[in-house]
């Protein structure tokens, strides 16, 4: 019997091959009220689905009509090796008591069960348009803004993470020769484990706060709401304390897009300026600060940004290594991550140099 404060845990494991009979037996716990025959269940592709654009899981919907919706994700082969299942339902708890994130309804073998956030996935071509980027930046730096649940400082999760990416790849012995054998592309592993030392020395005296972190923030993950004009999150897989720096940063990586990377598409200085003064405007009224802004603030934090982006892209392209030799996901992992640790490489000089 659950205690008032605890999730609702169904020890049911949904088999792929038989999704809907096991997605049943959940729904008769969450929705008895629901005739099995009305149960409309739509599944989102492996990659690109209805529901979400993640890479990592498979995702169905459930309803009976346009009132309520419950969203299943299965997870992904093997990503508890560095997914940590129980925080993640810690931060979607979090974030629903905070107005931020949708309810949780309850976890069982394999995955969790949520709400359904309605609204369009955002389109690439709409991170460029004022109106709605303000509304990313302004709705970030409402989670930004929520404390943490305890008076201990929260950890970084990237140093954490970076770690754990490492040690995985140590232990499966991908890299451990001056180059991959399977895609010389990929630097060894001692080159990477020396760039994430370069990294945290040089990235930590910067002074980002430590705040409540998306950490994947792809287009994909955001859905819009044109007639009401507002934006909401989705996918908190990552979510966790880390610098808030980061947070923006990635979601700039994200312009760049995920099939097809492009960094010709990564936002202009100017897009940048505008898009932090959004931010920040947003940031100081909810943290009760003065809301005016000054240039030297936004200069100040464009630089954090572009430095934690290097971070941003180290920590992807690790993360894809990782993918590529667990994930059962049809997509070019490979390819992604030479994308994104050739993009570290290429800026890292660059904006080290930045004061």
């Amino acid at each position: 019997m659950k205690t008032s404060d605890e999730l609702l845990h169904i020890d049911i494991k949904v088999d792929e091959s038989k999704a809907r009979t096991s997605v049943l037996d959940l729904l008769r716990t969450l929705r008895p009220h629901w005739r099995p025959e009305d149960v409309r269940m739509k599944a989102s592709s492996l990659l690109f689905g209805t529901f979400t654009e993640g890479i990592t899981n498979q995702l169905l919907g459930c309803s009976v009509d346009e009132s309520d919706c419950v969203l299943v994700r299965v997870y992904g082969q093997r990503t508890e090796l560095f997914l940590d299942r129980q925080r993640e339902v810690e931060m979607f708890r979090l974030l629903h008591a905070n107005g931020r994130g949708p309810q949780i309804y309850c976890s069982f073998r394999n995955g969790i069960c949520y709400q359904f956030v309605p609204g369009d996935v955002l389109e690439d071509k709409l991170l460029r348009q004022p109106s709605v980027y303000r509304l990313i930046a302004a709705e970030m730096a409402r989670i930004h803004s929520i404390p943490p649940p305890s008076a201990h400082p929260p950890e970084r999760l990237l140093w954490s993470k970076l770690s754990r990416f490492l040690t995985l790849l140590e232990d499966s012995g991908e890299l451990a020769g001056q180059s991959s054998a399977s895609d010389p592309q990929l630097p060894a592993l001692a080159r990477l484990s020396t760039e994430a030392e370069s990294l945290e020395r040089h990235l930590s005296p910067l002074g980002s706060p430590t705040v409540l972190c998306h950490n994947d923030l792809l287009t994909k993950n955001i859905i819009y709401d044109c007639q009401q004009e507002t934006v909401k999150f989705i996918d908190y897989e990552y979510a966790e304390y880390n610098y808030q720096a980061f947070d923006i940063g990635n979601h700039f990586n994200e312009f760049a897009g995920v099939q097809d990377i492009d960094y010709g598409c990564y936002p202009s200085r100017r897009l940048q300026n505008d898009w932090l003064e959004a931010y920040l405007l947003s940031y100081k009224h909810c943290t009760g600060q003065d809301v005016a802004i000054t240039r030297d603030e936004v200069t100040r934090l464009y630089v954090q940004v572009c430095k934690f982006s290097l971070a941003s892209n180290f920590f992807w392209g690790l993360w894809a290594i990782l993918q590529s030799q667990y994930s059962s996901i049809d997509f070019d992992f490979r390819r992604y991550a030479v994308a994104r640790l050739n993009r570290y490489f290429e800026k890292k000089e660059e904006y080290f140099l930045l004061k």
